[in-house]
């Protein structure tokens, strides 16, 4: 079986129908996803394996394992500032589209492409945004060291544009994670150069972390004005990851 090659061959499919199990198993026991939240995943996940590559949706499983210890974080505490988004920290198929569609695209380009190699960079470049925007919400929202990204003032926790060191911290460390599991797929999936790679998975990591500026750009400037929601705002910013990787590729996706 071809376990390195993405798209429709038998052991990508094989090995995703098996992580598709794996995700569908640990998000009910552990309450990540609600049952519409579980379906959304399970099936952005198989589009992702299937016309992307196993890897692939392990990055996005990194995603949503690491964000969920990171919304479990003091979860008492930021239950009582009424930081939490729900009571249990589940989250829904409305996160999961906003956060999984725009690398979900990826993979459908990078397949009637044909061009896996490019497409996974770009795809990393979405997942390391959403990763590095959840951890600093999640961590930095318990920062008494709020200040807003658009004018440097102090604001409330959890208020959008807001941002604190702990935040920073959480966002950059997020980021490197999903640039740390980009260079094994890539090491798994091609015959890359080694200081390419490492050069790649850096600004996968940089990306992450510049896409959650960007988000709280975009929430201090017009979702605090009614302009957009969360969702959007999360979607816009994966979304700016993804371009600045596509620019520096120079690919024709």
């Amino acid at each position: 079986m071809d376990f390195t090659s993405g798209g429709f061959v038998d052991g990508n499919i094989a090995i995703t129908s098996v992580l598709i199990l794996c995700l569908v198993a640990a998000s009910l026991k552990a309450h990540i996803l609600d049952k519409n939240g579980v379906f959304a995943a399970a099936l952005l996940g198989f589009f992702v394996g299937s016309f992307g590559h196993w890897t692939w949706l392990l990055l996005l499983l990194c995603f949503l394992l690491s964000s969920h210890l990171a919304t479990k974080w003091r979860f008492d505490e930021k239950t009582e500032r009424g930081l939490n988004e729900s009571s249990d920290g589940h989250r829904g198929w409305v996160n999961v589209a906003a956060n999984g569609g725009m690398p979900a695209l990826v993979a459908l380009i990078a397949f009637l492409l044909e061009d896996w190699q490019n497409g996974l960079w770009m795809f990393a470049a979405a997942v390391a945004v959403a990763t590095s925007d959840t951890w600093a919400s999640e961590i930095g929202c318990l920062d008494a060291r709020v200040r807003m990204i658009t004018t440097f003032k102090p604001c409330n926790a959890g208020e959008n544009g807001g941002f604190s060191p702990n935040g920073q911290l959480a966002a950059a460390a997020g980021g490197l994670l999903i640039g740390i599991s980009t260079l094994v797929a890539s090491t798994i999936m091609f015959s890359m150069n080694l200081n390419e790679s490492l050069i790649l998975s850096a600004i996968v990591a940089g990306l992450g972390f510049l896409g959650c500026q960007i988000d709280s750009v975009l929430g201090a400037v017009l979702e605090n004005r009614g302009f957009l929601t969360k969702g959007s705002v999360n979607a816009l910013s994966i979304i700016a990851g993804v371009a600045l990787m596509w620019f520096y590729l120079g690919t024709p996706m």
